[in-house]
């Protein structure tokens, strides 16, 4: 609101006009100057930011300990997942996969849970122990990876195809780099990691190695982005 502030001059001395002994005729008051007008901006109010979803004050619901894949590509419908701190393939992951479900490595050496920015990596056996990813190989580019976790389903699509060499330590960094494959670079979407053993490859090929859990060498992962997430509905799209 602007506010006009203004002043008059003060009135003149009134006894020299009422003298009539007085020989000089009354001065003639002089028109008082106006003093300028000062206008008071009116001060510009902060815009109010609504925060955006991600950025509510109200924290996310704890996650639960199992989550439920489906992958309709291969026929794979709310499988079980274990949570759990590690690495994936390690002593704890392989005793979870041996139950018949699979299993989620969390913590520095491991990945993040569904939807959240990073790498959400998934390790399941393909030829033992109810074989969970038994088809993993066929997977392909574009095919969805459903993730069921409490009230939500967070959709992933498949993009690429990637090997781990479990006799090689930068392989193994590069697995469980926030970006697969990227060790170093900073994710700034969710993505997930689906690997499982490459047992009827290596055995072919000749190399029979295996880790002190029965592991092969090698590895065969398939990465996927999230595309959306929705409510769980349902299991199925």
């Amino acid at each position: 609101m602007a506010v006009a502030v203004a002043c008059s001059g003060a009135p003149g001395d009134g006894s020299a006009a009422e003298s009539a002994e007085s020989a000089e005729p009354a001065a003639t008051p002089s028109t008082p100057t106006p003093t300028p007008t000062r206008t008071t901006a009116t001060p510009t109010p902060t815009p109010t930011r609504t925060p955006s979803p991600t950025e509510s004050s109200t924290p996310p619901a704890p996650e639960p300990r199992r989550s439920f894949v489906s992958i309709p590509a291969l026929g794979l419908q709310d499988m079980p997942t274990e949570r759990y701190r590690g690495r994936p393939d390690d002593g704890p992951g392989t005793q979870i996969q041996n139950t018949g479900v699979m299993a989620s490595p969390r913590g520095p050496r491991g990945g993040v849970g569904p939807g959240v920015v990073g790498n959400f990596i998934i390790t399941g056996h393909r030829t033992s122990h109810d074989a969970p990813l038994a088809e993993l190989p066929a997977l392909g580019r574009g095919d969805r990876v459903l993730v069921r976790s409490g009230s939500q389903v967070f959709v992933y699509r498949v993009t690429r195809t990637r090997e781990t060499s479990f006799r090689s330590a930068a392989s193994l960094a590069a697995q469980s780099a926030a970006v697969p494959g990227q060790p170093g670079r900073e994710p700034v979407r969710p993505m997930v990691t689906l690997s499982t053993c490459a047992t009827p490859e290596d055995n072919a090929a000749g190399n029979f190695w295996r880790d002190e859990h029965g592991n092969p060498e090698h590895r065969i992962d398939k990465i996927g982005v999230l595309e959306r997430v929705r409510p769980a509905r349902r299991t199925t799209d």
